[in-house]
């Protein structure tokens, strides 16, 4: 347990599910890969197993793949990081915050109304956007776009490298491509009328994820150093105050999602892969009810209702709750496989005949004390039988290799599509209409290039210099889908923002 777990934090009080506040469930099963996706006459296919850029590639210079999608426009600048925001025509990405050999810092605006001819507008340089990591959000219903502070992960000290308190949110209601700082403030020190977050004296709140109650109304930051959720309100987006947070003692905190109604919160637990059978597993799924954050009471409590936690995967990284087919599921996204991101933890897991690299799972919550996992979407390249074929194509490697990271739906009341970003493997497209059945429509993995981008956390030392001249990039971003121009939008670390077109008449779904 981690040493933080141990404080007694009173800001929020916690009702564990071991303790009357909701069910507890592993999941274990062994799931099969979807099916490929039928491709067009023109496009280039892989030619390896699914997902699969094999080592042969890798020197030679990777071309890139695509199926039933290509390329329609592209800013690289000095590349991307973690995640994408978008609002109307306009495009919001991050850059990570290594400031070596740049041509513009901060958070990237770019102005997509032409796909084919994208923009970059702005440059967003307040103390959040000048590396948001993976808090960079927008609220559609309020118009706005929100960061936390969170250089490098928050994974350092706060002052030492790492983040720090504050919230900076913009208007981006009069122009999508010039949005209006509306504040940046330090939430949490108990001297703006808010609560006063409970951290060790002479620490501060440090940013790392986050994301919006779909009201507007509360900013959800996650601090991965505390192992605290912390809920922000904005109200009056000139004054935004700390509520309250919630301290994870199943494990670290990661991304999170808020239901329509504000009163539920679909929590990650980051839990270290470990595919010894003895090991309770901490990685997955908890569901909470956070209606005291919603109506705002005094002293809010937040109460676990069900957790659900499993061994075939770790670093939970985020949650979107959907509707399929009028039945309530949670998409989950993993970071890390089974035994976690290094070799070493690659190979433990094909030992244990699990995967060695993450992915996304559909799970149902109409039961929320026993939520359930029914549906696993890995790629051929996840299946335990095809180690031996795919370790080899990361000698040298370590940390984000294969595997999934963000994904975004087309409706969230009513999903068909799932896309996601899948590190090495690029872009993949799913049609999930068929929750037991999903099956692969598209994929789009660019080629790698030949020149790092400053702007990418592919190349820094924090994250041991992964970049490899001609190597698969890191397709790690939120994907964006517009069903009415046939279009998606996202970005990858090397290559930065990419529009990229259906084709073939593969998306939208019929």
């Amino acid at each position: 347990m981690n040493k933080l777990s141990l404080l007694v934090f009173p800001t929020v009080a916690l009702a564990l599910a071991a303790c009357g506040g909701g069910g507890s469930s592993m999941e274990d099963e062994h799931p099969n890969s979807v099916s490929k996706a039928s491709c067009g006459a023109n496009d280039k296919v892989e030619t390896a197993l699914q997902g699969q850029v094999p080592a042969a590639l890798r020197a030679s210079g990777f071309k890139g793949n695509n199926c039933n999608l290509e390329l329609a426009g592209q800013v690289k600048g000095d590349g991307a990081s973690w995640q994408t925001a978008r609002f109307q025509n306009c495009l919001y990405h991050d850059t990570a915050a290594a400031t070596a050999n740049r041509t513009n810092l901060g958070t990237v605006v770019v102005d997509v109304s032409n796909a084919s001819q994208p923009r970059a507008t702005a440059y967003l340089t307040t103390t959040s956007m000048l590396d948001p990591w993976e808090s960079l959000k927008v609220n559609e219903r309020r118009q706005l776009l929100a960061a936390v502070h969170a250089v490098n992960g928050g994974l350092q000290a706060s002052g030492a490298g790492g983040g720090g308190p504050q919230l900076d949110l913009y208007d981006v209601s009069a122009n999508c491509a010039q949005p209006q700082l509306l504040s940046v403030t330090p939430v949490g020190t108990g001297t703006d009328g808010g609560a006063k977050a409970p951290v060790p004296e002479g620490q501060t709140l440090i940013g790392h994820e986050g994301d919006f109650a779909p009201d507007g109304l509360t900013y959800w930051g996650s601090d991965i150093a505390h192992s605290l959720y912390y809920a922000i309100d904005i109200t009056n987006t000139t004054k935004p105050k700390l509520l309250g947070t919630y301290l994870n003692t199943f494990g670290r905190v990661h991304g999170l999602s808020i239901s329509d109604d504000g009163n539920r919160a679909y929590f990650t637990s980051i839990g270290a892969g470990n595919p010894d059978p003895s090991v309770n597993p901490s990685n997955g799924l908890i569901i909470a009810d956070v209606s005291d954050i919603q109506s705002r009471k005094a002293n809010p409590q937040v109460r676990v209702l069900g957790t659900l936690f499993w061994k075939d995967g770790a670093t939970a990284q985020h949650t979107i709750p959907v509707k399929i087919g009028g039945k309530a599921y949670i998409i989950h996204v993993d970071e890390a496989g089974s035994g976690g991101n290094n070799p070493t933890g690659w190979t433990n897991a094909c030992n244990a005949n699990l995967p060695a690299w993450p992915f996304a799972r559909i799970i149902d919550v109409s039961n929320e004390a026993a939520p359930k996992v029914v549906t696993k979407l890995m790629l051929e390249m996840h299946d335990p039988a095809n180690c031996s074929k795919v370790i080899p194509d990361l000698a040298g490697l370590t940390g984000f290799t294969y595997g999934s990271h963000y994904c975004s739906v087309d409706d969230k009341t009513n999903a068909t599509t799932l896309a996601c970003g899948y590190f090495n493997s690029g872009i993949r497209v799913f049609d999930i209409r068929d929750v037991l059945r999903p099956k692969e429509i598209a994929y789009y993995n660019p080629a790698g290039t030949t020149t790092p981008s400053p702007g990418s956390n592919h190349l820094i030392a924090l994250l041991g210099n992964q970049w490899r001249a001609g190597g698969p990039d890191w397709c790690s971003a939120q994907v964006h889908l517009d069903k009415a121009k046939g279009e998606l939008w996202t970005s990858c670390q090397d290559n930065g923002f990419l529009a990229l077109k259906f084709t073939n008449g593969a998306w939208p779904l019929r």
